[in-house]
C-alpha cells in the first residue's frame, strides 16, 4: 500500500472466522492479509480426501438450518446444499465389551443437517473468494504491538519481516491467542481472564472416520447410530454421502487424551474390534479409518486445555467483543460469537460481526 501499510487489516488465523471476515471486509473493498499458523486453511474444519474427492468429516459434520438462521443466509450466499443426517432405524446400544449389545429405538435430533461436501465445502467456498496474495500458510502471529495510528505483527515465519496495518482481527480459540501471541505492555486484565476462562470448543476430543464399499447396516435396518459406555468410541453415527454411493461411519472416541497416547498403537485395531462387536463381522472389512486427535494440534489445542476439564463455551463475556487498542484490534473466533458459541454457526456469526466492527472504525475520520 502507498501509505506504508501492507495491508489494511490483518487477520490472525484462517478457520471459518477468519475467512468469513476476509472475504466480506474484501467486499467492503479493505485489502486483507491472513496469516494462518498451519499448513491448510479451514482450523476444526477437516475432512479425509482421497484422490480430490470428500470422503468425510474429522471437524464439526452438522448444522440446524432451522434454528441457525445465520448458517441458513451463509449456505445460500455461497451456494452450498445439505442432506439430511441418515437416522432411519433402530441404534446399537453397548453397555461393555463382553456383553451383547442391545437394538434400540432412540431419539432423533430434529433439524439436523450435513453439509453438501462437508463443511469443506464452505471453506472451498469462502476461499474461492479471496485473492490468493490474501493468505500466507505457515506464519503463526507471535506478536502484537500498538504502532498509535496503527498495528505492527510479528510472525513465526522467518521470511515474513514485521507487517503492518490499520487493523488486526485475532481469529484464533481465546485460550491459545493468549498463549501464543506477545500482547502490547498493559493488556487489558479482563480481557485475559476471559480469554484464558474460554475452553476451546472440542480441543481435546477425537475422531474417526470409518470407509466401507457399502453401508451394511442400513441392509440390517440399522441407523448406524451406536451409544457406547465401552469405547474406545462413545458414540458413532451413518456418515455416508448424500445418495450412499459408500459407505462411512464416524464416531467421537470417549477416551481422554492420555489415554489415547497410551493406545495410540492399537487405536485403529480397538476401534475396528467394538464396530464389530456392534454391527457384526462386515465391519471388518474396512477400505479406509482416518483418525484426527485434536489434543495433538498445537495450531488448536492449548496448555489450558488440557490440564482443565472438557466443556463447551458460553457467551463470553462482552468485553471479547468490544475493539481494543483504540479500535485497531478486534477478536473473532466461534468461542467469541453471540450465537452458537463453538459451533460452524458460531464461528460465521464470529467472522460477520468482526467484519462489520473493522468496516465501521476503517470508515472514522483519520
Amino acid at each position: 500500500m502507498a501509505d506504508g501499510f501492507d495491508c489494511d487489516v490483518i487477520i490472525a488465523g484462517a478457520g471459518p472466522s477468519g475467512l468469513t471476515a476476509a472475504f466480506l471486509l474484501g467486499e467492503a473493498g479493505c485489502s486483507t492479509l491472513l496469516l494462518e499458523a498451519g499448513g491448510r486453511v479451514g482450523g476444526r474444519i477437516a475432512s479425509v480426501m482421497t484422490d480430490g474427492r470428500y470422503l468425510a468429516d474429522l471437524g464439526p459434520t452438522w448444522v440446524w438450518p432451522p434454528y441457525q438462521p445465520l448458517v441458513t443466509d451463509w449456505l445460500g450466499r455461497l451456494d452450498v446444499t445439505t442432506f439430511e443426517q441418515f437416522e432411519e432405524g433402530p441404534a446399537v446400544l453397548e453397555y461393555a465389551a463382553e456383553q451383547p449389545v442391545e437394538r434400540r429405538d432412540l431419539p432423533g435430533q430434529h433439524g439436523m443437517r450435513r453439509v453438501t461436501g462437508g463443511p469443506q465445502a464452505l471453506v472451498d467456498a469462502l476461499c474461492r473468494r479471496l485473492p490468493a496474495t490474501a493468505l500466507r500458510l505457515g506464519s503463526g502471529v507471535t506478536q502484537i504491538r500498538d504502532g498509535g495510528d496503527h498495528v505492527v505483527v510479528r510472525t513465526d515465519n522467518a521470511g515474513t519481516a514485521a507487517l503492518k496495518a490499520r487493523h488486526v482481527i485475532v481469529a484464533l480459540p481465546p485460550r491459545l491467542a493468549l498463549e501464543r501471541i506477545e500482547w502490547p505492555e498493559g493488556f487489558d486484565r479482563g480481557l485475559q481472564a476471559a480469554m484464558a476462562a474460554t475452553p476451546t470448543w472440542m480441543a481435546t476430543h477425537a475422531k474417526t472416520a470409518v470407509i466401507y464399499d457399502t453401508p451394511f447396516w442400513r441392509r440390517e435396518g440399522l441407523s448406524g447410530r451406536i451409544a457406547s459406555a465401552a469405547g474406545p468410541l462413545c458414540e458413532a453415527h451413518d456418515h455416508c454421502d448424500r445418495d450412499g454411493t459408500f459407505g462411512a461411519l464416524f464416531g467421537f472416541f470417549g477416551w481422554p487424551p492420555e489415554m489415547r497416547r497410551a493406545h495410540a498403537g492399537d487405536l485403529e485395531e480397538a476401534v475396528i474390534e467394538q464396530l464389530v462387536h456392534c454391527l457384526g463381522t462386515q465391519a471388518r472389512d474396512v477400505r479406509l479409518l482416518q483418525t484426527e486427535d485434536w489434543a495433538l494440534n498445537p495450531h488448536i489445542c492449548s496448555t489450558a486445555d488440557l490440564t482443565t476439564s472438557p466443556a463447551h463455551p458460553e457467551v463470553m463475556p462482552s468485553v471479547v467483543r468490544r475493539p481494543h487498542m483504540d479500535g485497531r484490534l478486534v477478536f473473532a473466533s466461534a468461542e467469541a460469537a453471540t450465537q452458537s458459541p463453538g459451533l460452524i454457526e458460531g464461528a460465521l456469526c464470529a467472522g460477520q460481526d468482526a467484519a462489520q466492527a473493522v468496516s465501521r472504525l476503517l470508515s472514522r475520520p483519520r
